[in-house]
């Protein structure tokens, strides 16, 4: 019995190994954009977020969240997804998470917060992909809140949002 449940464990090892070396993280999509996106809207509460051009919803995702993920980032390490509006102001092609877009949070009011409080507010929020190595356990992350604070989506997700969204565009995070 212990060398079936061992070779059960290699097995797995194996094709997890398999999955990390094939992972392409770092090579950013290239080519035009699909549809014009002007804001973002991350609604924590449906685990959705969706592109919009002006008024018009162009393209909704399932995501997942910090977690810890009820209320408002408080601090580092609370393991919290902010709320608020805030814009999506650079991109890492080298993320750890195949790819990300940096989310502004802390803003202003979020520093001074945590200066009254006498806590440090955290930061590098980003919108990422998956772990690097685990792009195959999509279905599985996204079922699970479990970042840092951040707003996880699939790899492919991550890549369409990467070609459409520019630098710049608001992003606006609902409990």
């Amino acid at each position: 019995m212990r060398i079936a449940i061992l070779c059960g464990v290699a097995a797995a090892f194996a094709i997890a190994a398999f999955f990390y070396l094939r992972d392409t993280s770092g090579t950013p999509p290239s080519g035009p954009s699909a549809f014009d996106v002007d804001r973002v809207l991350v609604e924590k509460a449906k685990r959705r977020l969706t592109l919009y051009d002006g008024a018009t919803a162009v393209k909704s995702y399932p995501i997942s969240l910090g977690g810890n993920p009820l209320g408002h980032k408080q601090q580092q390490g609370d393991r919290r997804t902010p709320e608020g509006l805030y814009v999506l102001d650079w991109r890492n092609p080298n993320s750890k998470f195949h790819l990300s877009l940096h989310v502004s949070y802390p803003d202003l009011a979020d520093r001074e917060s945590a200066a009254r409080r006498g806590v440090n507010p955290g930061g590098d929020i980003m919108v990422h992909g998956l772990p690097n190595g685990l792009g195959a356990f999509a279905d599985y992350m996204l079922k699970r809140d479990w970042t840092d604070g951040c707003i996880a989506v699939t790899n492919e997700t991550i890549e369409e949002i990467w070609l459409n969204v520019k630098d710049g565009t608001p992003i606006e995070i609902r409990p």
